[in-house]
């Protein structure tokens, strides 16, 4: 080998994008944006199962979704721009109003017949934007339930980008199995049985981990369609009257890449037994010193999975052992939201355990 063109041997495992993916894009609802990130007066291009969405909203508050390509030539509209409701192509100029309809050409001469623009299903619940996504262009057979959100003060955001399927992100909620050996966790184990209820599906779990400073923490998960897991954590230690609850939407962007969004809030409650003045007081100070601290906790938990996720095989039927948690009936239910002859054929789970 000429000298200079040497590099170093590949080590380590390889992604997930390496593989052939087993499982394909999901059915449902799936966020693409914090609701801060879409500002009136922009555009905001976001990736979705291997296509583009531009997003923006109107002057009114709502938010639209539409497909990236004027339907005139084919111009990408996230180069675009927005003139009052009205969106215009980057290329010619055609506007388009907040009902996808062409109003006018950027030459003064009448649209084109069949020049209208795809909106599609959008809604923003939470603090979160959320795009649908159905293998054969089917509308929404189910709306987002919002979830209970603590406290008044704004939520901590994060987001990371990764290799991986995003069902693994979603299943790893009842796999109780894993937050021994990988997180640390004491012994744990589902305190109620699992409850499937057609899109949702809830589980608590109880276990020995413990939030620092404040004390055990039962956590009661929510999972909605394939891709929203609200996790709600009551600490043990009334008399701080802390709680904090989080939503993680994962959104498959490329046949072996994700996205994962975090939305966290936390409420201490205000002490009954103080003046309104001091009590206000004493709740501020132990969010203001308790938030960040949790927060970059909670942060640093869910990192401990990303180079499982990034690299791992989706093997089925899995070998499951006492103590894995719920995983069958969970992949059972998870089936709804696959195409059926892309995805029974190939994946005969097992529905116990």
């Amino acid at each position: 080998m000429r000298r200079g063109h040497t590099r170093a041997l590949t080590e380590g495992p390889s992604p997930a994008d390496a593989h052939e993916p087993v499982l394909p894009y999901p059915d449902g609802w799936f966020s693409v944006a914090f609701s801060s990130e879409v500002v009136r007066g922009a555009l905001l291009t976001r990736p979705l199962q291997g296509e583009d969405v531009v997003l923006y909203r109107l002057r009114d508050g709502e938010v639209r979704a539409v497909r990236p390509y004027c339907p005139h030539l084919g111009a990408h509209l996230g180069l675009g721009a927005l003139e009052g409701d009205e969106l215009l192509c980057p290329f010619h100029r055609f506007a388009f109003g907040p009902d996808g309809a062409c109003t006018r050409t950027g030459y003064g001469t009448p649209p084109p017949p069949s020049s209208d623009l795809t909106l599609l299903p959008v809604r923003e619940v939470d603090g979160a934007v959320f795009v649908w996504r159905h293998h054969d262009g089917r509308a929404p057979d189910w709306e987002l339930t919002p979830w209970h959100t603590l406290g008044t003060r704004a939520p901590r955001l994060a987001a990371w980008e990764m290799a991986g399927h995003s069902q693994d992100v979603v299943e790893n909620t009842v796999d109780i199995g894993h937050f021994t050996p990988l997180h640390g966790w004491g012994a744990s184990e589902v305190a109620e049985p699992a409850v499937f209820e057609g899109r949702s599906f809830r589980i608590s779990v109880r276990s020995e981990e413990r939030v620092p400073l404040l004390g055990a923490s039962p956590l009661e998960v929510t999972l909605e369609g394939n891709g929203i897991s609200r996790v709600h954590v009551c600490t043990a230690l009334p008399r701080f009257g802390v709680r904090t609850c989080a939503v993680y939407t994962t959104t498959m962007i490329a046949p072996a890449v994700f996205q994962l969004r975090q939305t966290s809030r936390f409420e201490v409650a205000e002490p009954a037994a103080l003046p309104a003045p001091l009590a206000r007081w004493v709740s501020g100070s132990v969010h203001r010193l308790l938030a960040g601290v949790m927060f970059r906790g909670n942060c640093a938990f869910v990192s401990q999975d990303f180079p499982v996720w990034a690299t791992k095989r989706y093997v089925s039927p899995p070998r499951l052992a006492r103590g894995d948690g719920p995983i069958g009936p969970f992949r059972h239910w998870a089936r709804q939201f696959y195409p059926p002859d892309r995805y029974l054929p190939r994946l005969r789970e097992q529905a116990g355990a």
